[in-house]
């Protein structure tokens, strides 16, 4: 057999040979996809309440807190709380060492005493300069009576009118003396309000009921004004600031309700409200701040622990609702596989409204109707597809 024929019986065979591997695989294709059935997951469609929430991760704050500090310069004699305990408004929490500024007291008060004893002197001296005052005017009338009778000379006239002038300069000295006198009276008084002020200023108090958080300073320690002993917060407003994604700003509302799950305890979520909305965006994150305030807090919580909350901003009755893990795209539409005499059947949907669990369906599928999804994670179905429950 010539060379060349030869060549051409082997190209016919390998020809042939791919054709009919290529005729098998899609027999079998054909044969896998029409006949074997994949096992799938079914869900009945049906009517259901659907809670839409946005969320947003944050930290619990108090919104009334203070730094519990001294108005005066000293040293700490005693520490009344701890952090942790609970405290009323204008409860005693600390006290300064006040044996200094006690003795100023006592010397204010003793010059007190003394400025309000020379102002009783003082008074006593007008009361004896109106009498001499009263005197000398009743002598210098009864002598200048005398003188038009002749009885008397204009010599005690003259005497008579001095007396009179030098009795009206004593009263006149009496009186500038006491006002001076009351003046340094009132001087004293206030050296001495101010004196017993900072004296009550070494008692340190709690400026509202509330909860110490931290304590800075110990017994002997020395604070200035300005400077923390405690931090102190209202339990009666502590908030969620939390974080949320901008996107989700137009359906956040105060007075909406919301869960707060502390991650401290995951597993009992509290409820809650929106307080307020921030009106600033982080220009990085684009995020804004939520303040949710929950109805009631754990018994372990603490300032600065991390929650994660979760707003409800819709709440609908639908009328056919599937899990999203149903849904798949095709084309950028949505669709859903349904049970067609056990084979799959593709349809496209309109969706509504929602969440993490459920999804909406207003047209393409109605309630009692059964969807498909893959029971074995990767796979994928096509339309005509026989299909089995595994």
């Amino acid at each position: 057999m010539p060379i060349e024929t030869k060549n051409n019986w082997r190209r016919f065979l390998s020809l042939g040979a791919k054709v009919l591997l290529a005729l098998i695989s899609a027999g079998a294709l054909v044969y896998w996809l029409w006949f074997v059935p994949m096992p799938v997951l079914r869900h009945t469609a049906a009517p259901a309440e659907i809670v839409v929430e946005v969320m947003g991760t944050g930290t619990l704050d108090a919104h009334v807190k203070a730094t519990i500090s001294t108005k005066i310069s000293g040293r700490l004699k005693a520490v009344l709380v701890d952090q942790g305990d609970s405290v009323k408004a204008e409860q005693e929490v600390a006290r300064l060492d006040e044996n200094d500024l006690a003795h100023e007291v006592e010397v204010e008060e003793a010059n007190v005493a003394s400025k309000s004893a020379a102002v009783a002197r003082l008074q006593a001296d007008i009361t004896q300069a109106k009498a001499v005052l009263t005197q000398a005017t009743t002598n210098e009338s009864r002598v200048g009576r005398m003188l038009m009778k002749s009885a008397a000379s204009q010599d005690d006239v003259d005497k008579a009118i001095e007396s009179l002038g030098v009795a009206k300069a004593g009263l006149a000295r009496a009186e500038a003396a006491l006002v001076e006198g009351e003046r340094q009276v009132v001087v004293a008084s206030k050296t001495l309000e101010f004196r017993r002020s900072r004296l009550e200023d070494t008692v340190i108090r709690s400026p509202f009921d509330g909860v110490i958080i931290r304590r800075d300073r110990n017994v002997g320690d020395v604070v200035v004004p300005g400077s923390s002993i405690f931090a102190v917060v209202s339990t009666d407003e502590l908030w969620v600031n939390a974080w949320v994604e901008e996107s989700s700003m137009a359906g956040v509302r105060p007075h909406q309700p919301a869960r707060v799950v502390f991650r401290s305890r995951p597993e009992a979520p509290l409820a809650g409200k929106v307080i307020r909305t921030g009106r600033e965006t982080d220009s990085e994150t684009r995020e804004f701040l939520v303040d949710v305030v929950p109805a009631k807090l754990p018994e372990d919580w603490s300032v600065g622990q991390r929650a994660e909350v979760y707003i409800e901003t819709e709440r609908k009755q639908a009328k056919v609702t599937i899990p999203p893990r149903y849904l798949f795209r095709q084309a950028g539409k949505p669709m859903v596989f349904v049970d067609a005499g056990g084979r799959s059947q593709s349809r496209a949907v309109t969706l509504g409204v929602q969440n993490q669990k459920l999804v909406e369906i207003l047209a393409g599928l109605e309630a009692g109707e059964v969807v498909l999804a893959p029971a074995m994670t990767g796979a994928k179905l096509t339309p005509g597809q026989r299909v089995s429950t595994p």
